[in-house]
This record gives structure tokens, C-alpha cells and sequence, in this order.
């Protein structure tokens, strides 16, 4: 098929180079507010695993093509994948170019816009044999390629039968295992990928609440969450608690989640306090800081473990690593910081700093005269350190785990202060 591509998000970045490795024909057009001389050195680009040398492939074997402007010719398809700022953009494009063909040709939308924008889109559109359908972009960040081209499902909202087969056609090299397409009205599709949002946010920060129950009654949380997960009805996915989530896609959808609920005038409290609640748990390693220092934190040494807003990405957008940052300075603490792949990001808004100081690569670095160090991303690299070396680096030697991946006893085993998220060390086993 032939393929259009517009937009500078991850989603389009993927689509055009995993639709162009499987024979269609791609003109991938970024958005002009960040064209390809800039996106083809955007961190986050560079990092995802596997996807630029698979543009690269995608280039040199003729079937990608990037474009400064949308491509006029008739196509089969016309793939949207934009911000969801950038409506207008969106409606701009569907009006000037997919109208101005004769042909029959159908529009994905793979933004994320308010619900009910597919429909706007299509009415834009004009022609007969003119579709739009629903495709919301279900990528994870870090594994986008695999998520995109080995997918567990896919929401597609259409009520066009035509356009339903244009689209399982375009997707099928993709969805050979099992049908993986989840059929429904447009409207359902937008608003299903949001819900999907909107419930693990919720499962995430219920058991964050329960972790601070927990702390409050002696209890560990793991057994809590060991019971929980053993229950079928309930599972264990997204059941971990910790220092609070982030990244630029959950957050945004959970806005856009809670705007759509306040534009229909059914405001939601739950979602309101899922918000307040991860918010809260961004400070909660700086509260278990400042209370072991009984508040006196002024000129203290903290090291920090990880930046990045979840592992295998670049991006701290909305991490809560900035949260921390910014009430540990307050307070006057020197930091100094590691992480794999996010400190080029970091060093964006905190280089000039006088009390942060970036470890490149060794991690024990950071902690050398540390009088805590916080886990913040749960990066591989970090799962088993040397406990012995750590105690001689550090002048108090506190572990903070933001993420509970340590164990409690055999850290405290070693000599060492352990707090987490709900867990502690049971002295019975020290």
C-alpha cells in the first residue's frame, strides 16, 4: 500500500519504519515544529532499541521516504500520529490533503485527541469511499518496536466495513499469531485506551496508599501484595508500589482522561485523588530522609540511582526524580546522580547547578560520602550491588528504595539501613 505518515511522536516514528520494513510504500512527513534534522538526534530516538537503525534500513531500501511536506499523490492510507496538542495540525492536514484525492483511501488516527475527534476528522473529508477509523496508540516506551510489530492487541474504532479491511490489510504481516484486533465504534476506542490509562494509574497509586497503611501498622507490604495478586480476580500486574510513575504518554492520557470527564460534566474524585496521590509519592524519599535526620539536611550528601522515568527510555518527563531534585536543594543537599540514559536529559535543567554533580558511569561513584542513597529507576544494573563496598563508600549508609527491589533483610543483613515503599527489615531476621 502506499502510506502516509505525519507527525514527530514516537508512534510515527515506529509506524513508518515498521510499515516500510514489510513492504508498504511510506512518506513519513514530521511535524514541522520538530523536523527530521532535528528529530534523527532526539535522545529518545536514539535510544529506543532497535528503531533508528530500523529507519535507516527503511531509507536506504527506497520504501521510507522522509518528506518536509505531506506528499500530494493519491494513497491508500493516511496516518496520523501527533500530539495531542497538535489538533489543529491534524484537522489542517485532513482538510488539504486526504480531501483533495479522488480515490478511495481511509485515515488512522493514532493520536490521542478528545474522544469523538476521528468522527471530526472524517467529516472533514468529504469524498465518498472516504474514512477515518480510530487506531489509539498503545507503544511502550522502551520496547516500542516489539509493542508495535509483535502487538497483544489492537483498539480499532470503525463502523466502515471497507475501511475495517483496508486497515487489517495495512496491519496484517503484524497479526499473524492471532487476530488481535479488538473491533468497536470509534468513540469506544478512544475512550477504552484512555480507560486502559486511567486503571492502571488507579491500580498503581491504590497500592501506593496501601504501602503507606502498611508503614503505619508495622506491616510489609509484600505479603499484602502477595495476598492481593493470588486473588484471580485481581492479579498481579501493575500491583508494585513505589515513588510515583511519570513519563510523557501515561501522563498526558491521564490528563487527557480527566478532561474529558470534566468537558462531559462528570467530574471524577477517584481520578482527582489517583493524581494527588502520585504527586505525594514523588516526595516520599525525601520525607523518609528528612525523617531520619530529624529535618537537619542542610549540607548533606545524597546519591541518587536512576533518573529516567521507568527503564529503557531517555525521557524524565514528569519522572519523579525531578520532584526529589527540587526538595533536596531546597533543603541544600549536595546530589550527585546516575543513570544509564538519562543524564543528557537531566543535564538540560540541572548542569549549572553548584550541588549536582553527574556520574556517568560508575554508580558506586555517586555515593561516595553519601549519607543516603535513593533508588529511583529500577535499572537492571542496580538489582545487586556490592553491599560491602557500598557501606565503606557511604558516611551513613541509608538505602532508600523507591522501587522495592531490594530485600530488606539481607540488606540490613549487611550492615546497612534499608527503607522502601512499605518494607522494611523484620529485626527477627537480621
Amino acid at each position: 500500500m502506499r502510506v502516509n505518515v505525519y507527525g514527530s511522536e514516537l508512534s510515527a516514528a515506529v509506524a513508518a519504519a515498521a510499515l516500510s520494513s514489510v513492504g508498504h510504500q511510506v512518506d513519513w512527513c514530521p511535524h514541522p515544529e520538530v523536523p527530521w534534522q532535528r528529530l534523527e538526534h532526539a535522545e529518545w530516538l536514539l535510544r529506543e532499541p532497535g528503531l533508528k537503525s530500523q529507519i535507516d534500513a527503511g531509507c536506504r531500501s527506497g520504501l521510507l521516504r522522509l518528506t518536509e511536506t505531506p506528499t500530494r499523490e493519491d494513497v491508500d492510507i493516511h496516518w496520523l500520529a501527533l500530539a495531542p496538542d497538535q489538533r489543529d495540525a491534524a484537522e489542517a492536514y485532513v482538510a488539504d490533503i486526504p480531501a483533495a484525492q479522488s480515490t478511495p483511501l481511509v485515515v488512522v488516527n493514532n493520536s490521542t485527541f478528545p474522544v469523538g475527534h476521528t468522527e471530526r476528522l472524517e467529516a472533514l473529508l468529504g469524498h465518498a469511499g472516504q474514512s477515518a477509523v480510530a487506531l489509539p496508540d498503545m507503544l511502550e516506551e522502551g520496547r516500542a518496536w516489539e509493542t508495535f510489530t509483535r502487538p497483544a492487541r489492537w483498539l480499532l474504532g470503525s463502523e466502515d466495513s471497507q475501511a475495517t479491511a483496508q486497515v487489517r490489510e495495512l496491519l496484517r504481516a503484524f497479526n499473524r499469531r492471532q487476530d488481535i484486533f479488538q473491533l468497536m465504534p470509534r468513540r469506544a476506542a478512544e475512550l477504552a485506551k484512555l480507560a486502559i490509562i486511567g486503571m492502571l494509574a488507579t491500580r498503581i497509586s491504590y497500592m501506593n496508599e496501601l504501602a503507606g497503611l502498611a508503614d503505619s501498622l508495622d506491616v510489609d507490604v509484600e505479603h499484602v501484595r502477595l495476598g492481593m495478586g493470588a486473588d484471580s480476580r485481581i492479579g498481579f500486574e501493575y500491583l508494585y508500589p513505589g515513588c510515583g510513575f511519570g513519563g510523557p504518554s501515561f501522563s498526558r492520557d491521564l490528563m487527557r482522561l480527566a478532561d474529558v470527564q470534566h468537558a462531559s460534566g462528570r467530574e471524577s474524585l477517584l481520578l482527582e485523588h489517583v493524581l494527588d496521590i502520585n504527586e505525594q509519592k514523588k516526595e516520599t524519599l525525601f520525607r523518609k530522609f528528612w525523617h531520619h535526620f530529624h529535618g537537619q539536611l542542610f549540607e548533606r550528601r545524597v546519591a541518587i540511582w536512576g533518573a529516567a522515568f521507568k527503564p529503557g527510555t531517555t525521557r524524565i518527563d514528569q519522572a519523579p526524580v525531578l520532584t526529589l531534585l527540587d526538595a533536596l536543594l531546597a533543603q541544600g543537599v549536595h546530589v550527585s546522580i546516575h543513570d544509564p540514559e538519562a543524564l543528557p536529559a537531566l543535564r538540560e535543567l540541572y548542569e549549572q547547578h553548584p550541588r549536582v554533580r553527574f556520574c556517568d558511569d560508575d554508580f558506586y561513584a555517586a555515593c561516595e560520602g553519601a549519607d543516603a542513597l535513593m533508588l529511583v529507576t529500577e535499572w537492571k544494573c542496580y538489582w545487586n550491588p556490592n553491599w560491602r563496598r557500598l557501606s565503606e563508600l557511604m558516611a551513613t549508609p541509608l538505602i532508600l528504595d523507591g522501587r522495592n527491589i531490594f530485600d530488606p533483610d539481607y540488606v540490613a543483613s549487611r550492615g546497612l539501613i534499608y527503607r522502601g515503599i512499605g518494607r522494611r527489615a523484620d529485626p527477627a531476621n537480621v
